[in-house]
């Protein structure tokens, strides 16, 4: 796990101040409902093995904006797996995401902009990296209109960035 410094640790107050207010939250929502109709337009299987979610076995790694990975964590209640700087480590020990269950994700409806368009389903992969691009573009466009620091990062990373933040404490885990 890489060591934060103080702009580091003062973005993700940012991000995670940000995903508090109203419209930044009705924005991402919109960005998400969007995925979820193309998606469904498409309709790509998922046979919820999990693999894609062991990104060492599986040979990719999944990246966010801090605002994505902020609003991820905010929204976290005790139905959902809970973030801490341990649990961050022991998923990069283990290869994997934090919120895997099994074969299942533990976050599955608050999931950030890659886990929505990703699909092992071989006739996904032209649409999904478009859908993908386009989507994160509306979230970096988000970052500027919300006036909070654009940063895009690999999850693990960015989690374990806000698991350090103090913000993150009793109201949201």
């Amino acid at each position: 796990m890489p060591d934060f410094d103080a702009q580091d640790l003062a973005q993700a107050s940012h991000w995670l101040e940000a995903v508090r207010r109203p419209e930044v939250c009705q924005r991402l929502d919109a960005i998400y409902a969007m995925i979820a109709d193309q998606v469904a337009a498409r309709a790509p299987v998922c046979k919820a093995s999990g693999r894609c979610c062991n990104f060492e076995s599986y040979g990719h790694r999944l990246y966010v904006t801090g605002l994505e990975a902020a609003w991820c964590v905010v929204q976290l209640t005790p139905d959902n797996p809970g973030l801490t700087p341990n649990s961050v480590a022991d998923a990069l020990d283990r290869g994997g995401c934090p919120f895997q269950l099994g074969t299942l994700c533990g976050v599955h409806t608050i999931k950030p902009v890659g886990c929505r368009t990703y699909f092992c389903d071989p006739v996904a992969e032209g649409w999904q990296e478009d859908l993908t691009e386009r989507a994160h573009g509306m979230v970096k466009a988000l970052h500027a209109e919300a006036d909070v620091p654009y940063r895009y990062m690999e999850w693990r990373a960015m989690l374990g960035l806000l698991s350090n933040v103090q913000l993150i404490a009793p109201e949201t885990q």
